[in-house]
């Protein structure tokens, strides 16, 4: 396997729209920079697929300003360790890289939150974004009946772009209840962005049935998923499907973060106002800072470029939209929190780790993360607890309590090279 070695003076881990506006102003600001990721093309899952073509602003506008810029692109390519303060390690088709920096920015984005209800592990039962991805990708949906259920505004999105390409999107189940959408959309009363944006989705979505305060029970079928029973305070039925698609909001990728020494709050990382974290010369941008959508994750990206490069001044220039979107984090989480009717879904006998198929039953019987490990070994399989870390925290209030390296599943080659360059 072979090995290199990089050197920046800004590197960015993530390439999604936070990372790459981080990239664009640090490169702007005259230092070297590199951006690294996991997939083979800037963008993130927000602008997967997207070119610089593309008619979608936002992503074809960064991507160009990203194209013309002096940062090196370093993917596809994965951080999986630290060996030591200033190097990462990442491993790639063509082997380890040791990549040295003097300035580090976080953008490693966030995933979705799944919660475990019988039927859920059946196939064709797929996250919401990650039926957008595979689609994305080139499998073609025409025709096929979908419902997605979870919480979030990801849902509306996810709908508009499978009925674009031919689903037949039967229902979107909210689970947050009418009052607080309600309350959420007069929060964007005085965003005219936000509200275009909202028009637009509406558009896209009429004749499809949104239904608020809704969730799914359990996925039911012969092999896979042929029907999903849902539930409202007033009525439970059931509705024929070819793909249940469900995600219960998102949740922060912060597991590098952690490594690195990074002081979390609320499970999300704790940064001052240009973005710098708890760790001096380590800044932290877009979803593991919270929640906060795409303009977000702009501005605080920027900020960080600049912060890292040593400009302040034009770092300062983003505080207002910083501030501004912030506000419209918080409107967000209070809109789309979980209700405590989503707990008691799973049965004994629902598995809650996939990895290692440990059951309901099982985690019941623990009393901490740590006991769930040791006993069941929940967590411990090749996602790491990604998948049910976030579902037991809901369930049971269990929090993961460090991170080790490898962050990432690597192969044995990966490890043994890095022990030999040390």
């Amino acid at each position: 396997m072979n090995n290199s070695r990089r050197s920046f003076d800004v590197l960015v881990v993530g390439a999604g729209p936070a990372g790459i506006a981080a990239a664009c102003c640090a490169a702007q600001a005259g230092v070297r920079v590199g951006i690294v990721d996991n997939n083979a093309r800037p963008g993130g899952q927000i602008w997967r697929g997207e070119t610089q073509d593309s008619n979608v602003a936002d992503a074809a506008d960064w991507l160009r300003k990203l194209a013309s810029s002096r940062a090196e692109i370093l993917a596809p390519m994965e951080v999986f360790a630290q060996p030591e303060a200033g190097r990462l390690t990442a491993t790639s088709s063509d082997g380890v890289c040791e990549l040295g920096y003097k300035k580090l920015i976080l953008c490693t984005g966030a995933r979705e939150r799944f919660l475990p209800f019988p039927g859920w592990t059946l196939p064709n039962v797929m996250g919401a974004g990650g039926l957008q991805a595979v689609v994305k990708s080139g499998m073609d949906i025409a025709g096929k009946k979908v419902i997605l259920a979870g919480s979030g505004p990801l849902l509306l999105a996810v709908g508009a772009h499978l009925r674009a390409h031919g689903a037949d999107v039967r229902t979107i189940a909210e689970q947050a209840p009418w009052s607080r959408l309600i309350r959420f959309g007069m929060a964007l009363a005085s965003r005219g962005r936000k509200i275009s944006q909202a028009l637009q989705l509406k558009k896209r979505l009429s004749r499809i049935a949104f239904r608020a305060g809704c969730w799914v029970v359990a996925a039911e079928g012969d092999g896979k998923v042929e029907s999903v029973t849902l539930r409202t305070v007033h009525k439970t039925w059931r509705e024929p499907c070819d793909y249940l698609a469900c995600g219960f909001h998102l949740v922060p990728n912060t597991e590098l973060a952690s490594l690195l020494g990074c002081e979390l709050r609320g499970g999300f990382v704790r940064t001052d106002e240009f973005q710098q974290s708890s760790v001096s010369g380590i800044y932290c941008a877009g979803e593991p800072t919270g929640i906060g959508g795409l303009e977000l994750s702009i501005a605080e990206g920027q900020i960080a470029g600049f912060a890292a490069a040593g400009q302040r001044e034009r770092a300062q220039e983003y505080f207002g939209e910083q501030k501004s979107q912030r506000r419209f984090s918080m409107a967000l989480e209070r809109a789309f929190m979980l209700r405590d009717e989503l707990r008691p879904l799973a049965s004994a006998e629902t598995i809650v780790c996939r990895c290692e198929d440990v059951k309901f039953g099982r985690l019941r019987e623990q009393s901490s993360w740590r006991a769930a490990k040791l006993q069941t070994r929940c967590g411990m399989g090749p996602c790491q607890g990604r998948i049910c870390g976030p579902a037991v925290e809901f369930l049971f209030g269990w929090k993961a309590e460090s991170a080790r390296p490898p962050i990432f599943p690597v192969a044995v080659e990966s490890l043994a090279a890095t022990a030999c360059a040390e």
